[in-house]
């Protein structure tokens, strides 16, 4: 059996294998499923993490090879879909994940890079947990669901994920669950933008036993370390006692008064509690020249004798593989094309792009790549790989032709090319106009 053989009946065994007890996945145990249907179990979650970005009569009729007599209608469908629980999508997620084990950093670390990402959805000014009124980006307003995820950067695949509405995201608290969740063994190093830096994360990856590399701002990083001004380049260490009382009398340490932080209570944090009113940490400061006259500071508790400062630089600069991950997830593989306006529904959607995402980069991190030239190494076209095994996910394609067709298209890898960041408003695919 080859490796992608291996990999598409390991995804289909655990979905067969959620069928002996569909419980836990369902809303009305007992009761949904029991009928039989064109539409049952097994078939609407092979269909949903199959479906493409067309619309649903399309897409039915794909899958069931065009056969009218087979194929269920859209009405059919959705009553099937609203019987699903999320932790149906959740539990494939987990599980192919637990199938293959993800490759390590020096020996026993993994990088695990944390970000969050926007997904507008059908305009709906009803739902008031998703709607953001007009404003500059959006004339009429707009609806969005947000994501939080964890992605192995060397594995380059999705760990796990909170989804949020647009209007109630929390990006703090869902990285805290995520982290306090992993479950992936290893030593994980938790690699994440200046927009998840609390005290409050770093004091979860701590209990958890994890390491953390999160940039900060300029104002945060000289509030930890009680300076006014930060030198060019830095690598220090830092003890700082956290407390919601800015009683000096209070204070179990007063011989360390340049120590202590105050957490004012409208901030979240976990562990300071009426029997444990001051929590220690200590915190290593990092601060290096990007460019010109442009620095970047990281917070961390990775070893000074393992990681020196260049390491740091490099291990945070590989977090850019989360971002360009987004765009093979959002644009290559469809999750920007939803079949529903209900939060719940596409948060279904969401967590089958993921696992699909997943199954192609399971299958195309074993293709050996040959170089071309001495001139640059290689790597595999993610974009035309996904096609490729997605093709074979739904049999228009042999397992035997799956590698040969991955190793013919491969780009070079040029590390030194830098983009301007594009950021711009993306309108959500409608419903109507879809040819896929």
């Amino acid at each position: 059996m080859s490796f992608a053989q291996k990999v598409k009946s390991a995804l289909w065994q655990i979905v067969d294998d959620m069928s002996c007890n569909i419980s836990p996945f369902v809303k009305n145990p007992g009761k949904d499923f029991t009928r039989k249907s064109r539409l049952g179990f097994i078939q609407l979650l092979r269909f949903l993490l199959c479906m493409e970005s067309g619309c649903i009569n399309h897409e039915l009729l794909k899958y069931f090879n065009f056969n009218p007599d087979e194929a269920p209608t859209a009405s059919a469908f959705i009553q099937q879909r609203a019987k699903l629980l999320p932790e149906a999508f959740h539990h494939i997620f987990r599980q192919l994940n637990f199938q293959f084990p993800t490759k390590g950093f020096l020996g026993n670390y993994s990088l695990i890079a944390a970000d969050g990402s926007e997904f507008n959805i059908a305009r709906n000014p009803r739902d008031a947990s998703t709607f953001h009124p007009a404003s500059g980006r959006s004339k009429k307003g707009f609806n969005s669901i947000h994501t939080i995820s964890l992605y192995d950067l060397l594995s380059k695949r999705y760990l796990d994920v909170t989804v949020q509405p647009g209007r109630l995201k929390n990006e703090f608290a869902a990285l805290c669950r995520l982290i306090d969740r992993y479950r992936y063994g290893g030593c994980p190093i938790f690699i994440a933008d200046r927009g998840f830096s609390s005290y409050n994360v770093f004091a979860h990856a701590l209990e958890k036993g994890a390491y953390f590399a999160i940039r900060a701002k300029d104002i945060n990083t000289k509030r930890l370390l009680g300076i006014s001004c930060l030198p060019g380049q830095l690598d220090q260490w830092a003890d700082v006692i956290l407390t919601r009382s800015n009683s000096k009398k209070k204070r179990r340490h007063p011989e360390l008064a340049s120590c202590y932080r105050y957490i004012c209570k409208a901030v979240p944090f976990d562990f300071i509690t009426d029997s444990c009113p001051e929590y220690c940490m200590r915190l290593r400061v990092v601060r290096f020249e990007i460019a010109e006259g442009v620095y970047e500071n990281i917070i961390t508790n990775l070893p000074t004798g393992e990681f020196s400062l260049e390491q740091i630089k490099h291990i945070y600069h590989l977090r850019w593989g989360q971002e360009t991950s987004f765009r093979d997830l959002k644009h290559t593989i469809g999750a920007t094309h939803f079949h529903s306006k209900s939060p719940e529904f596409i948060e279904f959607e969401i967590l089958c792009r993921m696992t699909l995402y997943n199954f192609c980069t399971i299958i195309t991190m074993e293709v050996p790549i040959k170089k071309k030239t001495d001139k640059w190494e290689y790597q595999v076209n993610l974009s035309m790989a996904i096609k490729i095994c997605f093709a074979f996910l739904t049999n228009h394609m042999d397992a035997g032709k799956v590698n040969g067709l991955i190793s013919r298209y491969i780009l070079p890898v040029r590390t030194d090319r830098t983009y301007a960041r594009q950021l711009r408003f993306q309108s959500p695919a409608s419903f109507a106009y879809r040819f896929v």
